[in-house]
């Protein structure tokens, strides 16, 4: 039994054999949005790898155990699984086919590994920055223990409480995405709405250099845009000092930290023709999916646009206030920080 396929085979029937993020990737592809190109790993794999350590019923027993409302008894049904899980092999056939399926992107290509759980980004449950994500990872053997770090992340502390909090019932399992890395000169999110306001006129942008891990780290602030999505105009722009970023380590493998050049740390990270982009794409992403959608992007490092713009993730909005509402109850910085949650933070 196969327990890969291609992201562009995917569709949302597909989510609960291989995770929302995964599922909404090939949904991506099918409506022309740009993404790069990788494959799935199912939730099959990882049931096998934790049949095949003979995990299920220590997992079982822990969770049983755990007092959801007891940060301590979170942490050490955490700690368990996670030590037990992270010291067991991938079982030799499903590391063969992910092998292989990396193989199929190209020669020791860099990739992102990212987590994609059951109910993942769907429109009761974003799981945001709940599992983890692992950037620029080469060679197949890597991209694997990449893949089981991501199984491992399904029973974190946060990850294990918020499927509590939920009532999400059983056992539960995770898919993984491995996509071609995107060297990215400058990453970020936006909503296709004003998430403060609710006013669906607008797309809300905001951007930092590099990767996106400068932000999740709260290290940056990134600049923040409100655009209408009718005229292209840009209605505020606030444009913020961005000391770090996050670039592809000269040694092959992960990303590292560096000082952003004097020059353009206090300089807006967008041009006027990578907000016109965005914001195109934005559109044509909330219009398939016919909701309000936070698009996870990255522009590549010396390409043109519109071809260097890739989306790597897309999740319904889920928490928007009523136009009525008063918009201080809402803090826009606080839901960009979510959306980054999700999508990559690690190395």
């Amino acid at each position: 039994m196969s327990v890969t396929r291609s992201l562009d085979e995917l569709r949302h029937a597909d989510a609960a054999a291989f995770g929302g993020k995964s599922s909404t990737l090939g949904e991506l592809i099918a409506a022309g949005i740009p993404v790069p190109p990788g494959f799935a790993v199912s939730t099959a794999a990882f049931r096998a790898f934790v049949a095949e350590a003979g995990l299920d019923g220590m997992i079982a027993a822990e969770l049983e155990r755990m007092a959801p409302d007891d940060v301590d008894s979170v942490g050490a049904a955490s700690h368990a699984i996670s030590q037990a899980m992270r010291f067991a092999p991938v079982p030799d056939a499903v590391r063969d086919e992910i092998a292989g399926r990396y193989a199929e992107l190209g020669d020791d290509v860099p990739v992102a590994v990212r987590s994609s759980a059951l109910g993942e980004d769907s429109q009761d449950a974003t799981y945001a920055g709940q599992q983890e994500t692992y950037l620029w990872v080469r060679g197949a053997d890597h991209v694997c223990d990449a893949v089981r770090d991501c199984w491992v992340s399904l029973y974190s502390p946060p990850a294990m409480t918020y499927r509590a909090r939920l009532g999400v019932a059983g056992e539960p399992a995770m898919g993984v995405a491995v996509q071609l890395m995107v060297d990215a000169e400058v990453s970020g999110v936006m909503f296709t709405c004003n998430p403060v306001s609710g006013d669906p006129s607008m797309v809300a942008v905001n951007a930092s250099w590099g990767l996106g891990l400068a932000v999740v780290g709260g290290e940056v602030t990134p600049d923040d845009y409100l655009v209408s999505k009718v005229t292209k105009e840009v209605v505020r722009e606030h444009v913020h000092p961005k000391d770090v970023e996050y670039v592809p380590d000269a040694a092959g493998r992960g990303a590292v930290r560096v000082e952003v050049p004097e020059e353009r740390r206090s300089v807006a990270c967008l041009r006027p023709e990578a907000i016109e982009a965005l914001v195109d794409v934005a559109a044509r992403v909330e219009r398939y999916f016919g909701a309000h959608q936070d698009v996870e992007w990255a522009i590549a490092r010396g390409g043109g646009l519109p071809a260097s713009l890739h989306v790597v993730q897309s999740r319904p909005v889920t928490a928007l206030p009523k136009r009525s509402d008063p918009p201080a109850a809402t803090s826009a910085m606080a839901l960009v920080m979510g959306a980054f949650g999700a999508g990559g933070a690690k190395k």
